[in-house]
């Protein structure tokens, strides 16, 4: 039919649309960056999208996807104690009686050799009493030198203090300089004087010699009228008259340089005598001589209160009223008195103890320790009293026996008979305590939390356990426990609840918020119930 339409005449010439845009390279590759982009998102962002949906799942989800772990647990054992009357017995418990709190050791507080014990194993000693003697011969002698030392140094500061004093006489008196000051000045008196006379010591020598001169000219005149030995005399006391000029002459500057010297020396000790110099330090030298005259005697003083005190010393005496426990020396016996060196208890005489001050040392087992409080009342027995003896609870100790799987327990006891000691065997009965508000038979005892040693995990000194929470995942728990019971259980003091679950046997490969599967243990359950 003419009226057909045909589709082809419908479709789109890629050449003259390219032709008629102008658009290079257009042409037959018009369709590839089309295809391309539906290519990206038919495929790829749909795959990209279900993939991140699959990987959020997975991380949501954790360790679902993982195959959960089958483990054994056990439940918490929660036992009620039971409520005690106060008075009534709890637990017995060996122990042994000592000292409180302790022997007393009486050390020889000096060095020697015991010579004589003067009490033996049980006696009664007061406070003062001679307990033993040493050989004191040695302290005798010592003594007896420290008094003939003190002796010598109080002679010894007599004589400094007279020295002394006549220190101070010197230097307020100084006579000897007064005396060699008036000595100076006649010495220099003598030479003014002897230089005051020397000019006319000469004119009378001039005219000696001029009259000699005369004489002689007077006799030569004369001739053979005048003997010769008229001459030769005129002659000779010309010649003295002569020598006694020169002599007189030559004196003057002696003179003048002795009177000059005599000035100086008088001005000299004139100075000497205003300064006082020597007598000054004499003094201070006095002084000092004093001060150490007195530290020699005061320091014999000493030295004789110390032989004094060592003599005395070689009486011990006690310290204080009790009753001797052991003698721990013997006659003949060296002691090293108070000597740092010494050695422990190298100087130990006896030990005592105070018979009214006793304690019971007591082995209580771990599993009674809980009911064990300071102030508790004890009865105590002995073989050696007939009557049983009160005492309470002073407190516990750190001292653990782990053979015997008990702890020390220390109970003091009230007014002990004297036929009672130390090192005597005892057994302490424990009584409950007396409650300030008497409970109603109807109120709830108090709960305890026990679980079997083998669940419970340490870490560095912490304790934990695998427990399961109520979307069974495994769970790393912290619990603070307590003693641990004879039948295997410790107690669980915090961190658990009674109606937890514990994860019981290998918990090597167990990871936190790990999903499990439950499975009771009834071996560990019939332990517990057991």
């Amino acid at each position: 039919m003419s009226d057909e339409i045909d589709l082809q005449e419908l479709a789109i010439n890629g050449d003259d649309t390219a032709s008629s845009l102008d658009v290079p390279g257009y042409g037959r590759n018009r369709h590839r960056p089309m295809r391309r982009r539906r290519w990206f998102s038919r495929i790829v962002l749909p795959l990209s999208v279900i993939l991140g949906m699959l990987l959020l799942l997975a991380v949501s989800a954790g360790q679902q996807l993982l195959p959960s772990r089958s483990v054994s647990v056990v439940p918490v054992i929660v036992k009620r104690s039971t409520a005690v009357p106060a008075g009534q017995i709890l637990f017995q418990a060996p122990g042994w009686i000592e000292p409180r709190p302790t022997a007393v050791n009486v050390p020889a507080l000096a060095a020697g050799v015991v010579e004589s014990l003067e009490v033996v194993d049980g006696q009664t000693i007061e406070a003062g009493q001679v307990i033993a003697r040493l050989i004191s011969i040695d302290a005798e002698l010592a003594v007896r030198k420290a008094e003939a030392t003190l002796d010598l140094r109080k002679a010894e500061y007599q004589r400094s203090m007279s020295e002394n004093e006549a220190a101070k006489q010197r230097l307020e008196n100084p006579l000897h300089l007064h005396a060699n000051v008036a000595d100076a000045e006649s010495e220099h008196a003598l030479a003014e004087a002897a230089l005051s006379q020397l000019p006319s010591q000469i004119r009378s020598a001039k005219a000696t010699l001029e009259f000699a001169q005369q004489s002689l000219a007077a006799k030569q005149a004369a001739g053979q009228g005048v003997p010769g030995i008229s001459k030769q005399r005129a002659e000779a006391s010309l010649q003295e008259a002569a020598a006694r000029l020169e002599e007189l002459q030559n004196q003057q500057p002696i003179l003048l340089s002795r009177s000059s010297a005599m000035k100086r020396k008088l001005a000299a000790l004139q100075e000497q005598r205003r300064l006082l110099i020597d007598e000054k330090r004499q003094l201070a030298e006095a002084d000092a001589n004093c001060q150490i005259a007195a530290a020699l005697r005061d320091e014999a003083e000493v030295q004789l209160e110390q032989a004094n005190l060592q003599l005395a010393r070689m009486n011990i005496e006690a310290s204080k009223a009790g009753r001797v426990l052991k003698l721990v020396a013997s006659p003949g016996d060296r002691v090293m008195g108070i000597d740092a060196t010494a050695e422990h208890r190298s100087s130990t005489i006896i030990q005592m103890y105070d018979p009214t001050q006793l304690q019971v040392r007591v082995d209580v087992r771990l599993e009674d320790v809980r009911q064990v409080v300071p102030g508790q009342s004890v009865k105590v027995e002995t073989a050696a009293s007939q009557e049983t003896i009160a005492g309470f609870v002073l407190q516990t100790t750190s001292t653990a026996n782990v053979q015997k799987n008990t702890l020390e327990v220390k109970v003091a006891l009230r007014d002990p008979p004297t036929s009672v000691t130390p090192e005597m065997l005892a057994t302490a009965t424990f009584l409950s305590a007396s409650s300030a508000t008497p409970q109603s038979s109807q109120e709830e005892s108090p709960q305890r939390m026990y679980l079997p040693n083998q669940v419970l995990h340490n870490d560095q000194g912490s304790s934990y356990v695998w427990s399961v929470n109520s979307s069974n995942r495994a769970l790393k728990t912290s619990v603070e426990i307590g003693i641990e019971t004879s039948d295997g259980l410790v107690e669980i003091l915090s961190g658990l609840n009674p109606t937890d679950k514990v994860i019981s046997g290998d918990t090597d490969k167990l990871v936190d918020q790990q999903s499990i599967t439950i499975r009771w243990d009834t071996s560990e359950t019939a332990l517990v119930r057991n």
